[in-house]
């Protein structure tokens, strides 16, 4: 004789993990009205439930350059864009979609408000897919990756990889105010040349003392104690024993001697 057995069925009841609020308060959104009178509120309530996930992508790229308080401001920007697209009809998972969406919007934060001098989008794209590159290789390698190792992994050309290594010196500014020597006694904007504006007027200097050793002995004297000796023409005239009328007119003639001297030299 056979005998059956039934079939044995567990009769355990399976697990089913509880909604979270934030997931309770991202479903009441999606079926809530948009003309609600409630709906602006339940948005500002669902978009605080969700907010532990930008702080917490946010950090993720904290010391890259950007101010903490910054980064998580933009991700919540990026949160708030996933909450007011999101579609539950999709069958994705919220997380699945506010991720990707909160940081592209860091990434594009670092790519338009970062870079201490504007620089092409593309640069400012290879830049992060170099620096994506380089800690991914660092990791693989157990070494510092050369030029030749990102090239050949994100399968570009030496001389991209270069142009977007150099590219990248962009992105932060050094102060003037860095110290810098030896000792640090001076700052960068010392040793940063400016223009210097008596060079033009180096070569007349240099043909003045010509120009005025050409006067006659008395013209030559007035010029000197005018313009060396800082005297006025009252105290000239009353030094060399003649009227300030008369001064008048030899440093007139004097000073047109020299100009038609300097004028013909320029020629």
């Amino acid at each position: 004789m056979v005998t059956t057995h039934a079939p044995t069925t567990d009769a355990r009841p399976t697990r089913r993990t509880a909604p979270s609020p934030a997931d309770e308060l991202l479903a009441e959104l999606a079926a809530t009205p948009a003309d609600a009178p409630h709906r602006a509120a339940l948005r500002d309530r669902t978009i605080e439930a969700w907010l532990p996930l930008a702080r917490h992508l946010a950090r993720r790229y904290s010391g890259r350059g950007a101010a903490d308080d910054d980064l998580v401001q933009t991700a919540a920007v990026g949160l708030i864009k996933a909450v007011d697209h999101f579609d539950a009809d999709r069958g994705i998972d919220f997380t699945g979609y506010a991720i990707p969406t909160v940081i592209g919007e860091i990434k594009r934060y670092f790519r338009d408000r970062t870079w201490a001098v504007r620089v092409p989008r593309r640069l400012q794209e290879l830049r992060l897919t170099i620096t994506e590159a380089n800690g991914t290789l660092t990791h693989t390698l157990g070494r510092a990756p050369t030029v030749a190792d990102i090239a050949a992994y994100l399968d570009l050309t030496e001389e991209t990889i270069l142009e977007g290594l150099e590219g990248a010196r962009a992105y932060r500014a050094t102060s003037l105010s860095t110290p810098t020597g030896v000792d640090g006694s001076m700052e960068l904007g010392d040793t940063i040349g400016a223009d210097d504006h008596e060079l033009a007027r180096a070569e007349t200097r240099i043909a003045l003392g010509p120009a005025l050793a050409a006067l006659p002995e008395r013209e030559r004297k007035i010029v000197s104690l005018r313009f060396h000796g800082n005297l006025t023409q009252a105290q000239i005239a009353e030094r060399i024993g003649v009227s300030q009328m008369h001064v008048s007119r030899l440093l007139t003639r004097a000073l047109a001697s020299m100009r038609r001297t300097l004028t013909d030299e320029h020629a």
